[in-house]
C-alpha cells in the first residue's frame, strides 16, 4: 500500500516536481493549526487506507513549518496557495488541484480516476 511522506526542503521538492515526469504525484498542503485542515487531513488518511491508486507518489508539505516549500510548490505550479490544499501533479505541471472542504476520498479518487 502507498505510503505518503513529508517533503521539507527545496530539495525534496525538486526531486518530486521531477519524478512527476514519470508518475504522478499528489502533494497535500497541510495546515497543522486549522481544524479545516485537520478534516482534510482525515479524508486524506481515509483514501490512503482504501485502495489508493498505486503508481501515485503521495508527499505532504507542512505550510507553517515548511513554509519556503509550500511556497515554491504554488511558484513552480502556477497555482494560487491555499491551505489545506491538493494538487495533483503529472509532468511538472498542476494537472488538478482543490482545497478546504473539497478535499474528499472521493475527489482524490475521481482525480487520479
Amino acid at each position: 500500500m502507498p505510503q505518503w511522506r513529508e517533503i521539507t526542503t527545496h530539495e525534496e521538492w525538486l526531486d518530486v516536481l521531477e519524478k512527476s515526469c514519470e508518475r504522478s504525484v499528489l502533494v497535500f498542503k497541510h495546515s497543522t493549526s486549522c481544524p479545516i485542515s485537520a478534516n482534510a487531513w482525515k479524508e486524506f488518511q481515509s483514501y490512503l487506507s482504501g485502495t489508493p491508486d498505486e503508481n501515485t507518489e503521495y508527499v505532504v508539505v507542512k505550510v507553517i513549518e515548511s513554509r519556503d516549500v509550500s511556497n515554491a510548490v504554488a511558484n513552480d505550479l502556477n497555482v494560487v496557495h491555499q491551505s489545506p490544499q491538493v494538487l495533483l501533479i503529472r509532468n511538472k505541471k498542476a494537472v488538478w488541484d482543490t482545497s478546504h472542504r473539497n478535499i474528499t476520498q472521493s475527489a482524490i479518487r475521481q482525480a487520479l480516476g
